[in-house]
């Protein structure tokens, strides 16, 4: 007792500092790609820039925007390559990451490969002026390192092992990912409550109580470390907290002297609602355009040469390039630089100088276009929320359309790229607008920058349809409470209005991939089906002591992931065939899968030929169990007390079902004992644990459990196995390793019932049993999948 109790404050322990590594990693992982965003734009802005101001007097600007070209094709390029090094590393991650914590696998996405090529990808894409966000990524990148710290090894570096057995579950590694991804967003906007919140409402679908708090301690470590290191290298001040995330929205607030400002009123409440309304349709329209483009490249680009995807996002890149250029030159507004001064607050003259753009326009103005395009998209929401009537309804409104128009169509090439930057700035423009609108049309007294926030938050919430943890994410990131039930109000409009139409972005790209997600609960009407109308009732079994060469043809032509355990209940047989009513309530099973049962026996049999024999008997002479028939006289308590503490009743068949036997013999009724999963069973073959036919199974090498895990996550196939070296006629006694008392439910539980059970508690299979624990049929996560489902309450209609 007190070993396990310090083997437990010991794990708990480890947990704790894993999860703070894995924050600081997170946080050094912004850093870093946060620096280089800026050392490149930097520079890329500065020779653009000054060709730029020489040109516009020469006339000579082909030049300029072919030096622009030049770097956003190269940037862009690079980027584009290490996608096709690891193509997972396209897009956000944050629908892979989504589909991960709901229990779905997909290859490649946990790895540190995809991790380099992700970072080192949206780095390049976002300095290569593509209108992608770093955000997204951010979340991908920490969901990554969750995944690989706490286990210390890599498959990428297969030869570096520590021994550290700890964490070799699946359950632990989604805990860990859930960390890692709400440490992601965290970083990148600065909002580590923000960051659990997504992580419980957008990533995990199982969730224990004791995560919350590590997952926010994590969040916490990863943005402290981004702020620490930030604050340090762009200002020199060493340990003073100034720069909390990568994306910062600044302060909102009135000018010292003004009495009659404010924030918001309880008037613009009602504008509020209305912009969401817009920002909802806005975001449909988004989803849709997207969608409908993604099925595009479905069909017509990925089937082609891989380096057609490059070509794509070099004309995306040529285009958006092209567009920011002229739309610039030709419809930018010249504005008045004085003006300007006076109304921006608390921003130092050198700030003013270093963002404006004065491409194209006579002294002592500035081209207000140029100032929105020729930035980096976090210095362009920046201004959008703090400077005073600087932008032209016009500019905004055709800054706007384009910004949409060419978002829409990046989002899916194959870069990594983000979503949330792009959206936040395109819904800023449209916050702007209206408040431009109201201002000088209206007449009306407004803060200009409450409106340029809310619309970022109705066009964001209108694409990806978050509600908590956006509400939180944009409280957090302006610092201001006050905000609180705008940005509600606005989000849960936005998002009413947008699911009126279809679904979020992540969700329709889930879709796409043809993920089976699980949602978070069934429709009403499938209730009308039960576990029986939908479980696998065609069942591939083992026996709890199996013959070397039934398991190798079992596991060779099935590719199930776990097997039930089951032996042949002959006591039951004699009520079954007098027409026992209780027993034989899974006769209409066994009628539907006398066929399959009998072609699974062929199919065994055939694949035998790889062994010398191809008898499938499974004699086990040793230790048989014979239960002899009661003299009447004997006490009858007696025997059912002893029987009743046997571990398990006659878990020696004397034979494996054969060709020559009848129906009945065929169908005797399966009792269950547990499941074992294939890779343990693979494992077992792989160590040679097994007993000879004339030993006892307590001959049999035992193994514990960090033998069994030691190949985990990528256990060996059973293809890599040298038949050469076992012994068919070899013995497994597999009861030691299967789990005996899995979930399981009655064949008549309602489908809500078991699809809670399932997805609460994260399960792969669930056994179906009928009244007297005998097993009708399994269910897997296939079997509960909406078309599934759907496809199934057909079928009871029809029949019905």
């Amino acid at each position: 007792e007190g070993m396990d109790n310090k083997k437990a404050k010991k794990y708990e322990a480890v947990r704790w500092i894993l999860v703070f590594t894995i924050g600081v990693t997170v946080g050094l992982v912004g850093m870093f790609v946060d620096f280089f965003v800026r050392l490149f734009s930097h520079l890329k802005f500065t020779l653009v820039g000054n060709s730029v101001e020489e040109c516009s007097e020469k006339g000579c600007l082909a030049l300029s925007l072919l030096e622009l070209l030049a770097f956003n094709m190269s940037f862009v390029f690079i980027a584009s390559v290490l996608v096709l090094i690891e193509p997972v590393a396209a897009g956000s991650g944050i629908p892979e990451i989504k589909s991960y914590l709901n229990g779905v696998k997909i290859p490649g996405i946990v790895r540190l490969r995809t991790f380099i090529c992700k970072i080192v990808g949206v780095l390049f894409t976002v300095s290569g002026g593509l209108f992608v966000g770093k955000e997204g990524p951010m979340i991908h990148s920490g969901a990554i390192v969750g995944a690989g710290l706490p286990q210390f090894q890599s498959i990428t570096f297969k030869k570096i092992r520590f021994d550290f057995p700890y964490f070799r579950s699946d359950r632990d590694k989604r805990d860990f990912v859930s960390a890692g991804a709400a440490a992601g967003v965290a970083a990148a906007f600065g909002a580590p409550i923000g960051g659990t919140l997504f992580s419980l409402e957008e990533g995990s679908s199982f969730w224990n109580q004791a995560l919350t708090w590590k997952v926010l301690f994590c969040s916490m470590s990863a943005t402290f470390t981004l702020n620490f290191f930030r604050s340090g290298i762009h200002f020199n001040k060493w340990g003073i907290f100034q720069l909390p995330g990568l994306l910062n929205f600044g302060e909102f607030k009135c000018p010292e002297g003004d009495k009659n400002c404010h924030l918001w009123t309880i008037v613009d409440l009602a504008f509020f609602v209305l912009m969401g309304v817009v920002g909802g349709l806005l975001g449909a329209l988004f989803n849709f355009v997207n969608k409908s483009l993604a099925k595009y490249r479905i069909r017509h680009i990925h089937p082609k040469a891989k380096f057609i995807r490059v070509l794509e996002s070099l004309l995306v890149t040529m285009v958006t390039t092209v567009v920011i250029f002229v739309a610039s030159m030709t419809l930018g507004e010249c504005r008045d630089l004085m003006f300007y001064i006076f109304t921006i607050l608390q921003v130092t003259l050198n700030d003013i100088h270093s963002t404006i753009r004065q491409f194209f326009c006579p002294n002592k103005t500035y081209n207000d276009m140029a100032t929105l395009f020729f930035n980096p998209q976090e210095a362009a929401i920046y201004q959008l929320f703090h400077q005073n009537g600087t932008f032209s309804p016009v500019t905004l409104s055709v800054f706007f359309v384009l910004y949409f128009l060419l978002a829409c169509w990046t989002y899916g090439v194959s870069v990594p790229s983000g979503l949330f930057v792009p959206a936040l700035l395109g819904g800023a423009a449209f916050g702007r607008l209206v408040a431009n609108l109201l201002n000088i049309n209206l007449g009306m007294d407004i803060y200009s920058g409450t409106y340029a926030l809310i619309g970022a938050a109705s066009f964001l919430g209108g694409v990806v349809r978050m509600t908590i943890s956006l509400t939180v994410i944009l409280i957090e990131s302006t610092n201001e409470i006050s905000y609180g039930l705008p940005i509600m109000i606005t989000l849960m409009v936005a998002k009413w209005t947008g699911d009126f139409f279809n679904k979020g972005i992540y969700d329709i790209h889930i879709d796409l991939k043809g993920v089976p997600l699980l949602e978070w609960e069934t429709e009403v009407e499938m209730d009308k089906l039960t576990a029986s109308d939908i479980m696998e009732p065609n069942l591939t079994y083992v026996y709890p002591h199996t013959r070397v060469q039934s398991l190798v043809s079992i596991l060779r032509t099935t590719v199930y992931h776990a097997f039930p355990v089951v032996t042949e209940n002959r006591q039951n047989e004699r009520d079954f065939m007098k027409g026992n009513i209780l027993v034989s309530n899974n006769i209409r099973f066994k009628k539907s899968s006398v066929v399959s049962r009998a072609s699974e026996q062929r199919r065994r049999s055939q694949s035998m030929k790889s062994y010398p024999s191809s008898e499938l008997r499974n004699v086990c002479d040793d230790q048989a169990v014979v239960v002899e028939p009661a003299e009447e006289g004997e006490d009858m308590l007696q025997q059912m007390l002893e029987r009743r503490y046997a571990p398990y009743p006659n878990l020696y068949p004397d034979q494996s079902p054969s060709e020559e036997w009848t129906m009945e013999e065929r169908f005797r009724p399966l009792t269950f004992h547990g499941l074992i999963l294939r890779s343990q069973l693979v494992n077992l073959l792989i160590r040679g644990v097994c007993y000879a036919e004339n030993q006892s199974s307590a001959t049999q090498p035992r193994l514990s459990y960090a033998e069994m895990t030691e190949d985990y996550p990528r256990y060996p196939d059973i293809h890599d196995l040298d038949l050469a070296l076992l012994n068919p006629r070899m013995i497994v006694d597999v009861t030691p390793y299967m789990n005996p008392c899995p979930y399981t439910v009655s064949s008549n539980t309602h489908i809500s019932q078991v699809f809670n059970l399932f997805r609460t508690m994260g399960l792969r299979h669930l056994p179906v049993v009928n009244a007297v624990g005998e097993i009708v049929g399994i269910i897997t996560r296939h079997n509960l999948t909406h078309e599934f489902l759907l496809a199934k309450l057909r079928q009871h209609y029809i029949t019905v």
